[in-house]
């Protein structure tokens, strides 16, 4: 008994000698002193702060008169101080506040019951729910993938909209620009990805937007259906613009934690442009020069940051499809934004005002769009039939003029008869009823039907639409 008793003792004072050795490498540990700061200036959203030092990236409290703190970002540095851009609301800002640094950028965490939730930027619930929060952490923007160990893409995926599934094909791990003005059905052709599409879990950015359209998407477009698979996370105009950065790289975030888990991931971002506008607002603000149409060479700088973060993992076997919607609200084609996305991205998606007024819905322009991963996913049955299509639609578009008019007649070009018979049945096939949804199998089936003999050519084909080979 006494043996055992002794033993314990020993153990005891084992276990004591290791608490003690564990405080002491924590006190002789070298740790960072936490200087803090005052604030000195304002200009706008820009705040400047003196005294202390954080890296840009690192998260910053303003302790108020009555202890309230707001936080706020680095976002640059000058010889004088640190400036600082809020996440919050500035109201009650006053000279020499103190300014805490708290550490270093923003990490979320995130579990499997996001799933149905919605979001702001911040990662606080707007759907009366708890706080975003899960079992991993990871960080706001991400790692970068080594581009070697991406798998190609090699798979379709089927988002239920029949005019893409067969002429637009879309892979898995692929990266489309949704190119549209305002009131041409882009939110709705959204809202009908997010019901259709055969994809595990659909993660939807409503970047920028206005505020009333955040609850019409969620509660008529998107649906009970649609949410049930879907994590939303919105930051609307009235946010400050970083956190409309905030909300899009958190989108994002999500995305990777279900792709890195195997899942097939639809991510839907709406707005690139309001997401390059949010960072154009920062980068002015903190004197950066404007460069290309007021935009800072910052804005193109993060637009690939965001984008190349979809797409294939180099494990797991999940993917991230992302649809990224670009506003041309002017049709202009020498927007910068425009055409930064359109060199970034594996494809666009053009919808078309002219048919949008015609009530031809989705208002898709089959001329001007195009999937660059279409051959590498399609039969080769399906890839000619689609060059023969957008062949008979270009000659009609062509010579639209002419036959309106009635300035061509028939007979003059066996080509132009053809698309000019072809052209109602053409049109009635790239229409699609909101509530309808058309297959991956039933698009082919579909398109097959329309134009029969796939190894039929038509009579000349210098007037297929570009785009029709990648």
């Amino acid at each position: 008994m006494t043996g055992v008793v002794a033993e314990l003792r020993r153990e005891r004072h084992r276990a004591l000698a290791r608490s003690l050795g564990r405080y002491r490498r924590r006190a002789l540990a070298p740790r960072p002193l936490n200087v803090e700061g005052r604030l000195s200036r304002m200009v706008g959203l820009t705040l400047e702060a003196r005294g202390c030092e954080a890296a840009v990236g690192d998260r910053c409290h303003i302790v108020l008169a009555g202890g309230h703190r707001i936080d706020t970002e680095v976002v640059g540095f000058t010889s004088e101080g640190l400036l600082l851009m809020p996440i919050g609301d500035v109201r009650g800002l006053a000279p020499n506040s103190r300014v805490v640094p708290a550490g270093r950028g923003r990490q979320v965490s995130i579990g499997d019951d996001c799933l149905g939730r919605v979001y702001d930027g911040t990662g606080q619930a707007l759907d009366g729910g708890s706080r975003l929060h899960g079992e991993t952490t990871m960080a706001l923007h991400g790692r970068p993938i080594n581009p070697l160990h991406r798998r190609p893409i090699r798979e379709s995926l089927d988002v239920g909209i029949g005019a893409i599934n067969s002429l637009l094909a879309v892979g898995q791990g692929q990266r489309l620009g949704l190119f549209a003005g305002s009131g041409v059905g882009k939110s709705v052709l959204l809202g009908m990805m997010t019901r259709y599409t055969r994809a595990d879990v659909i993660v939807v950015g409503l970047i920028g937007e206005r505020g009333r359209e955040v609850n019409e998407f969620i509660t008529e477009i998107l649906g009970p259906e649609g949410r049930a698979r879907a994590v939303v996370v919105a930051s609307p105009a009235d946010d400050p613009p970083l956190v409309r950065l905030h909300g899009a790289a958190l989108a994002t975030t999500i995305a990777e934690y279900f792709r890195d888990r195997g899942k097939r991931v639809l991510l839907l971002m709406d707005s690139l442009t309001r997401y390059a506008q949010a960072q154009r607002e920062i980068g002015l603000a903190i004197g950066e020069p404007p460069a290309t149409r007021g935009y800072p060479p910052s804005v193109f700088a993060l637009l690939p940051q965001l984008i190349e973060r979809a797409g294939n993992a180099d494990h797991g076997g999940g993917s991230i499809t992302g649809f990224y919607t670009v506003l041309t609200e002017s049709e202009d084609r020498e927007d910068p934004v425009a055409e930064a996305a359109r060199a970034i991205l594996d494809g666009h998606v053009v919808l078309s005002r002219e048919l949008a007024e015609q009530g031809h819905y989705p208002a898709i322009d089959i001329e001007t769009s195009i999937s660059r991963a279409m051959n590498a996913i399609v039969t080769p049955v399906q890839r000619e039939l689609a060059r023969r299509f957008r062949a008979l639609y270009a000659t009609y578009r062509q010579n639209e003029d002419l036959v309106t008019v009635g300035a061509y007649h028939r007979g003059s070009d066996q080509r132009v008869d053809e698309a000019i018979d072809m052209h109602p049945k053409m049109m009635n096939f790239l229409r699609q009823d909101l509530s309808e949804c058309v297959d991956f199998e039933a698009s082919t089936a579909g398109l097959e039907a329309l134009l029969g003999d796939p190894n039929q050519a038509p009579a000349q084909t210098a007037g297929a639409a570009p785009g029709a080979a990648p």
